[in-house]
């Protein structure tokens, strides 16, 4: 059986990594599966020390079919890590799985990102495959097992060589996409705060690598496939974070059921129910009520 090799990038949080590692670990396949580990240098003195545990203890990781370390020698920040890691395993493979340091993965996540990837290799309209999703009430009574979104996911994904080389980090045509409302209102399908992050990007307020992700996937017209249960919690959220700080608005419900054989969609479009939902989910509205609700909790 030939599995998706998967890539996991770290910096310095040891408890987060340790809970990711053996949440994969306890995924069928796992012990089958080629794991690639980026462990980014320290970027400061004070990240040498947890850089340091992080190094040590993924040296230590068993339990996967073959796991290949890569210790960058200077700090080459999240953004970059990403895009040059991923480009020189997807280059020497035609799929690859993403994760981060901070994603909880459910039981059959390895089993799902595989079969997705092979289901829609084919299809040219599908740009990557996503882990996440939110719990969206229309999803309770949804006969597939995968929808289509206006939006990629980098919270645990996948995607093939050929959807990944290619694109415009540069963002070489944001002056004449900024002028044109009309094509911020389709990118904006996927949720009102995309725009306002790809001109953060450039306006160098945010070094976001997948929001230009996201914005390459809206010019070539493609569209992302989304679990209809989440395989993926994302913890990371919190003061040690590198993007995801304060309180967690985007908790999901985790697929405990233990399925491993899937029924995708094969719709060519997104949903028009599941787009309003999900564009919802990142409304300012809906942000600041989250927010507001997870203080009181506190």
């Amino acid at each position: 059986m030939n599995l998706v090799p998967i890539i996991i990038f770290v910096y310095n949080r040891v408890d987060d990594l340790q809970a990711t590692i053996e949440a994969l670990k306890k995924n069928k396949n796992a012990n089958i599966s080629d794991i690639f580990i980026y462990s980014d240098a320290p970027k400061t003195e004070s990240d040498i020390i947890k850089v340091n545990q992080v190094r040590n203890y993924i040296k230590s990781i068993e339990g996967f079919n073959r796991l290949t370390i890569i210790e960058r020698e200077t700090n080459y920040g999240l953004a970059k890590n990403i895009i040059n890691g991923i480009t020189d395993i997807i280059n020497q493979y035609e799929k690859i799985i993403v994760l981060e340091d901070d994603l909880i993965t459910s039981n059959n996540f390895i089993c799902y990102m595989n079969e997705a990837l092979k289901f829609y290799e084919n299809n040219k309209k599908i740009f990557s495959i996503s882990g996440f999703t939110l719990p969206l009430k229309s999803l309770q009574n949804y006969k597939y097992d995968s929808y289509l979104t206006y939006r990629p996911s980098s919270w645990g994904w996948a995607t093939w060589r050929n959807r990944w080389n290619n694109i415009d980090w540069d963002i070489e045509d944001f002056n004449e996409f900024i002028k044109n409302k009309r094509e911020q209102q389709l990118f904006n399908r996927g949720g009102i705060d995309m725009t306002r992050m790809l001109q953060h990007y450039i306006e160098g307020k945010n070094n976001s690598w997948a929001i230009r992700w996201s914005y390459a996937m809206y010019k070539k017209d493609m569209f992302s496939v989304y679990p209809k249960v989440s395989k993926v919690q994302n913890i990371g959220f919190g003061a040690n974070a590198t993007h995801c700080k304060g309180i967690n608005i985007y908790k999901t419900h985790l697929d405990i059921s233990n399925i491993y054989k899937f029924n995708f969609t094969q719709d060519r479009c997104p949903d028009k129910i599941l787009s309003k939902e999900f564009r919802y989910n990142y409304s300012y509205i809906n942000k600041l009520i989250k927010k507001i609700l997870g203080v009181l909790k506190k």
